[in-house]
This record gives structure tokens, sequence and C-alpha cells, in this order.
């Protein structure tokens, strides 16, 4: 398979920014998955898609919307009723979903070539976060595995919560440059690290 490019190649520099005088408070990456996929579950499918994410990936999804589950290299949460993204650090992915989500349970998307895969991590992430989004990123509202859908002015986002001080972001790869900009702008004034 070809080697996929990263649109933050241009914009992307690695080391410390902003104000880090006294450390960095935000550590930012692109951490490249190899698949990222959107499934859809027919009305009254949604149990028997949850049953085929558990089988291809071996994570127990919670029932419903915003519940998800992230561990190391799979992460996988439900953004809207009976909808899932689905990030894996293996590559080709949708075959192994399209063999167990028929046409019966739902849809598959493979999204790997069209999303960008943003992670925000330290003591700040939360509140840099809420300069972008109308959320409650706080670890009660915003517990670690789920997943979030929104926007950023026009900059559609799905967020999961990996850690207890990290969030990784989604959005689309033509928006991905902009947004990432404006994501080194607003982690200025804590200072943030580009690994």
């Amino acid at each position: 398979m070809p080697e996929r490019l990263s649109p933050l190649e241009p914009v992307f520099h690695p080391g410390s920014h902003g104000n880090f005088e006294h450390g960095v408070d935000v550590i930012l990456t692109e951490t490249r998955p190899g698949s990222i996929l959107q499934l859809a579950a027919w009305p009254g499918e949604e149990k028997r898609l949850i049953e085929a994410i558990r089988k291809v990936t071996g994570l127990a999804l919670p029932d419903g919307a915003g519940g998800g589950v992230a561990d190391g290299a799979k992460a996988v949460f439900g953004f809207a009723p009976g909808k899932f993204t689905v990030a894996d650090a293996a590559e080709g992915l949708a075959a192994a979903f399209a063999k167990v989500v028929t046409p019966a349970i739902g849809t598959v998307t493979d999204l790997s070539h069209g999303r960008t895969a943003i992670r925000i991590a330290g003591p700040k992430a939360e509140w840099v976060l809420a300069k972008f989004f109308a959320i409650d990123f706080a670890l009660p509202a915003f517990p670690i595995g789920a997943g979030r859908s929104t926007t950023h002015h026009d900059v559609f986002a799905q967020i999961q919560r990996t850690g207890a001080d990290q969030f990784d972001i989604y959005v689309f790869r033509s928006f991905a440059r902009s947004f990432w900009k404006a994501l080194c702008h607003a982690s200025d004034e804590v200072g943030y690290e580009v690994q």
C-alpha cells in the first residue's frame, strides 16, 4: 500500500513552543493510525454491530452513543446512536469488518485516507480543548474511552478521551493543517511540545 503523507508536514515542527519557561503543559502529536473506520447500524441492529466490533477488535464496547474504549493501538467509540468510529494501528481493517458487518446489519466506511488523528495530552489538555469546543471535558462528564462529535467553526471533529489527560481528535484531512495551527496557537500560553 502506498505511504500516506501527512497533511501536517509543512506545519509540524517538533520541539518546545510557546510559554515553556516553566515546563510544557500540553503535548501535541499526530498519531497516524493505519485504519480509521466509521460503522453504522441499521435501526434495531445496534447490538449486532457492537458484537461485530468486539469480534474484530477484541474490545468490549459499552452499548450506546458516547461510550467507548481505548486499548493501546486500538480505539472504538460511539458518536451517535448506532454509529461508531474505529481506529487501529493496523492497515486494512475495513476488509475484516466487511466480512462480519453484513448489509443486513449496517455499513462500513473506510475513512483512513480522509481523516487525520491528532493527540493532545498533558495537564492543560482539557483547558486548551475547552477554548475550541462547548463540551464539558472534566473526567466525570467525559470518561476515559468516551467519544463526542462536534465542530469548531466549520471543522467537524470527533474526540475520544484515551487517557486521564489525553484526547485523540479526528478531523478531515483538508482541515487538518488549519486546525493544527489553531491548536498550537491555543496552546501557546501554557507551553507545548510537538512530538
